[in-house]
């Protein structure tokens, strides 16, 4: 079978073509602001595909991406009631994060656990799979990107800065000031919270990063262990495996 997998986030919305054993070329993205049932089917129209996985954390988004294809295809929207390779340890399940899920999917397939996995998205979350394995909670903060706007829109004389490695920690213009807060400073709420999980956890734990600036953090961050740019779609892609048969 081939897949049509969607992650659809709070500011993007990503389209992937799949097999069973593994991810295609084939990819797009639609701003999440934008995605409308004519759009999709507009960016779809030339794919074949036999079945649709979604995972969604945007429920107006869900329901519009679910009216453009449930009736037309083999159709599963991620959830904690989805089939999948690890248990749920959490009295909350259905509060858990689609993308969370995904993400704790890939990396019981692919790295050894427990594991701890970083997802630098419009939020930045942490999430902690256990030996069993069992998806066990984890942490939810602002994101990197999210602080960036924060600080030009609340201000009125900060710009819009794009986000780079900071060649000083003390910076000589507004703009290195800026960047030395933002990665600097964003090390420091990574490494501060993982070294609080790993507290709570024995310190032993595989730790993986992915999302858009997972590259810049984790070259200041020793205790990463891997960036995997392609973890949330590759737990996807064994979520349709399981489901979409």
């Amino acid at each position: 079978m081939t897949y049509l997998l969607i992650d659809n986030s709070n500011t993007r919305t990503k389209f992937r073509l799949a097999h069973a054993e593994k991810l295609l070329p084939w990819q797009q993205w639609l701003p999440t602001a934008e995605i409308t049932v004519d759009a999709v089917e507009t960016l779809t129209a030339a794919l074949r595909f036999d079945a649709v996985l979604l995972c969604s954390v945007v429920p107006e988004k869900a329901t519009i991406l679910r009216e453009a294809f449930s009736a037309r295809f083999p159709f599963h929207q991620v959830t904690c009631d989805s089939r999948m390779p690890l248990g749920i340890d959490y009295p909350m399940p259905r509060q858990i994060g689609a993308d969370r899920l995904a993400n704790a999917v890939g990396v019981v397939e692919h790295y050894p656990v427990p594991a701890i996995v970083i997802d630098f998205g419009t939020a930045v979350t942490f999430d902690v799979i256990s030996a069993a394995p069992a998806y066990c909670g984890g942490v939810i903060a602002p994101g990197l990107g999210a602080m960036n706007d924060y600080l030009h829109r609340k201000t009125a004389l900060l710009p819009l800065i794009e986000l780079a490695e900071p060649e000083h920690a003390i910076g000589k213009s507004t703009h290195e000031a800026m960047l030395a807060g933002a990665v600097i400073g964003y090390r420091g709420l990574i490494k501060e919270i993982l070294a609080k999980l790993l507290e709570e956890i024995d310190g032993q734990a595989t730790i993986i990063a992915t999302g858009g600036d997972a590259a810049l953090i984790a070259r200041g961050v020793p205790q990463i262990q891997h960036v995997d740019p392609h973890l949330t779609l590759e737990g996807l892609r064994l979520l349709a495996r399981e489901n979409l048969r």
